[in-house]
């Protein structure tokens, strides 16, 4: 498993966090999504089965823009 830090553009709203975590969580190789800080996530993943750029496609289809950190 790898883990990585992803940065969200701006600060989302508790809601809308929540929606990105939902999404990530619902991906096939995650094991782990959390918030550590306001706009800031860390995720566990199979990187057998998921890339980052997966991970960040996926916080850009929930409509936020998001980076390694």
């Amino acid at each position: 498993m790898n883990r990585v830090l992803i940065g969200i553009r701006g600060e989302p709203t508790p809601e809308g966090m929540d929606r990105i975590l939902k999404a990530l969580r619902a991906l096939e190789g995650v094991e782990e999504a959390q918030a550590t800080g306001p706009a800031q996530l860390q995720v566990t993943y199979d990187p057998q089965s998921l890339t980052v750029m997966d991970l960040i496609r996926t916080i850009r289809e929930e409509g936020f823009l998001a980076g390694m950190l």
